[in-house]
């Protein structure tokens, strides 16, 4: 799929490279089809002639700009069993394109995409590109979590049979489209396949940097919204055989953490976390009151911490995530009464402490509700038989 916005001046030469590169070096049937959404310009008529004069290339023209909507319409109707789409300027080498369908092809991922910040990708761009580009990134990183390190390099593909059943439940038409896609699928459990890729940015773009920004994290907020409310969740996805050694007289391990390396690695996070979250508190003391100041300190943090937890201290147990989010919440909400519990009683006892003698007791009420936290989290959040569900 090669989505077009007013790109009569780029299609033709697209095509013609495209189409050379997959009757050259791509051993599956294969079809190109271009969606021209809402073009101004001639890029329709273009298009049309374009697929008269070469074969195995066909047009569909929507009357709606977005490049969420030309893919979510295309894939929907596609009779392909993996689709693709790449952008028409051909920023990304074209010989990333068989390792990009490959994985797809024998099963072993559900999503592949291409990556211009793994490790062995080679790009050619502006400094503000790339710095926007990082940022946003690590911004998906930490705030969900994700495992992906390059979300909107136009150079993705997937299983017809996983995407068809996740289209409905992505939002977006524009260009978080590619974002919320990709932390659906990590979210119901689908692998994704990272390809490094050689980029060369094309100056020549329809990108508004700013208000495409802006729309993302807005995004990125309605996304973990969705996570709390369960509609994240989705159905009919195909199941993934559960991990098997292929040897026969291999001695398995257990899988699952002892109580020792639960405690280390736990205790580890919650100093982290501790320390963190009273640097967080200092700065907004400044500004704002004691009980204010310690939830958003302790808010910023507990998504990590609970991530951090789920995949280092208890191997992954997390079952079902709607299950597993309000019940992490609930022990935040533990955690905050005992904490704010004892700035209550501090501010009580002593009207205008010290900051530091502020500091020092919310570390302390945090230690033990560190140490609440983590008998919760083993003997209930995450305890063995509470894997149902998708992790």
């Amino acid at each position: 799929m090669i989505p077009v916005h007013n790109e009569e001046r780029s299609l033709p030469g697209c095509l013609r490279v495209l189409r050379e590169h997959l009757r050259a070096h791509f051993p599956f049937e294969w079809s190109i089809t271009v969606v021209d959404n809402a073009s101004t310009d001639g890029t329709l008529r273009v298009a049309h002639e374009l697929a008269r004069s070469l074969d195995h290339v066909r047009v569909l023209h929507l009357d709606r700009k977005g490049r969420g909507l030309a893919l979510r319409t295309a894939w929907a109707y596609s009779d392909a069993e993996v689709v693709v789409y790449m952008d028409v300027d051909l920023s990304t080498g074209l010989d990333a394109l068989l390792p990009l369908v490959a994985p797809l092809v024998n099963g072993h991922s559900d999503i592949a995409v291409g990556s211009r910040l793994a490790p062995g990708s080679r790009t050619v761009r502006g400094g503000r590109r790339e710095l926007i580009s990082r940022c946003y990134n690590k911004l998906i990183r930490w705030s969900h979590g994700a495992r992906f390190s390059d979300a909107q390099c136009g150079f993705k593909a997937a299983r017809t049979a996983v995407v068809r059943p996740l289209l409905p439940h992505i939002r977006d038409d524009g260009w978080f489209f590619d974002t919320e896609l990709l932390l659906l699928a990590e979210y119901n459990g689908l692998r994704v396949h990272e390809v490094p890729v050689d980029w060369v940015e094309d100056v020549d773009t329809r990108v508004n940097v700013v208000r495409t920004a802006r729309d993302d994290i807005a995004g990125l907020v309605r996304v973990a919204r969705a996570k709390l409310t369960g509609s994240a969740n989705v159905t009919g996805l195909p199941e993934r055989p559960a991990p098997r050694a292929e040897h026969p007289q291999a001695v398995l391990a257990e899988p699952r953490n002892g109580l020792l390396w639960q405690l280390v690695s736990f205790g580890l996070i919650g100093a982290v976390s501790t320390a963190v979250t009273a640097v967080l508190y200092a700065v907004l003391r400044t500004w704002w009151p004691p009980l204010l100041a310690n939830l958003v300190a302790l808010v910023a943090t507990t998504m990590w911490n609970t991530e951090a937890n789920r995949r280092l201290t208890f191997l992954g147990r997390t079952g079902s995530h709607r299950r597993i989010q309000l019940q992490g919440l609930l022990v935040f909400g533990v955690y905050y009464l005992i904490t704010s519990g004892a700035l209550l009683v501090l501010h009580a006892g002593w009207p205008d402490p010290p900051g530091w003698v502020e500091i020092a007791v919310l570390v302390a009420s945090s230690a033990v509700g560190t140490a609440l936290r983590f008998a919760l989290l083993r003997s209930w959040v995450f305890r063995p038989g509470n894997e149902k569900g998708r992790s």
